[in-house]
């Protein structure tokens, strides 16, 4: 229902590209976004740099895939792991997706899940997971979650914007992450700007999940400013044009992304 992310995905800067909705969710019969949460994170990816009045993506001028794997965003049910594996596998056999992002999970470990991962690795795909969120009097129980915890993905967790690197009241932190999107106002604890479910004005969305919406943005920024780079040379520039690098912190990984940085 949201036209930004259908028939006017291109309008104002953002023109000829291209918007594919595909579902993985077995018994499911359209790629329809139940929640919300995934029309947002779509929008904060790709959203177009419109003339309507809504918010923008970061990678306005992308190609884009939306897929619906998954009921809600905790992936707790027989067919939303094979949804989701089924969405990896997609992806990696399709050799005009570059980058992954999901910005889901679950507590314990999933080995499809873990299967369709590093088979996507194995065909060069850069992916993004989200750190976890949940009330901030367990989200430093938890811990970083599944499938962020994986070697073979970036791990993404949001932090406030402070000089010291402080996560947002409900982001899970930990050894995992790998990069932080500052996505929460220190005063008032306001949080971005993405697409609502349908119209033009904007909604605003938090948590590690829109974090690793945005990194994703930022890593297609990266590569369409590098082309020819390999997925190790985007992740590369995106690791040494960050905020603590060359040092990796052990809660906050190698500290915030700089998509002007990394792009020149």
């Amino acid at each position: 229902d949201q036209d930004n992310l259908g028939s006017q995905f291109n309008q104002g800067l953002s023109s000829g590209r291209t918007i594919e909705k595909i579902f993985t969710l077995p018994g499911e019969i359209s790629a329809d976004d139940d929640c919300g949460h995934g029309t947002a994170m779509s929008g904060a990816v790709a959203a177009p740099r419109c003339a309507d009045g809504n918010s923008c993506g970061v990678a306005y001028n992308c190609n884009f895939v939306i897929c619906r794997a998954a009921h809600d965003v905790y992936i707790d049910e027989s067919s939303e792991i094979k949804g989701i594996s089924d969405a990896y596998t997609w992806a990696a056999d399709n050799s005009t997706v570059k980058i992954i992002s999901m910005s889901m999970g679950r507590l314990t470990s999933s080995g499809q899940i873990k299967d369709a991962i590093q088979y996507a690795y194995g065909k060069g795909k850069l992916m993004f997971c989200a750190g976890g969120t949940s009330f901030s009097w367990s989200s430093w129980l938890v811990g970083v979650i599944f499938p962020a915890t994986l070697n073979e993905v970036q791990a993404i967790t949001g932090i406030k914007d402070k000089t010291t690197l402080t996560a947002c009241d409900d982001c899970h932190k930990g050894k995992q992450i790998d990069f932080v999107i500052v996505m929460e106002k220190q005063v008032g604890g306001l949080h971005s700007l993405s697409t609502a479910t349908s119209g033009d004005v904007p909604t605003t969305v938090g948590g590690s999940s829109v974090s690793t919406a945005t990194a994703a943005g930022i890593a297609a920024l990266v590569w369409s400013r590098f082309p020819s780079f390999t997925r190790e040379d985007v992740l590369n520039k995106l690791t040494t044009t960050a905020s603590g690098y060359p040092t990796k912190n052990k809660s906050y990984g190698w500290g915030k992304l700089n998509a002007d940085a990394a792009t020149n």
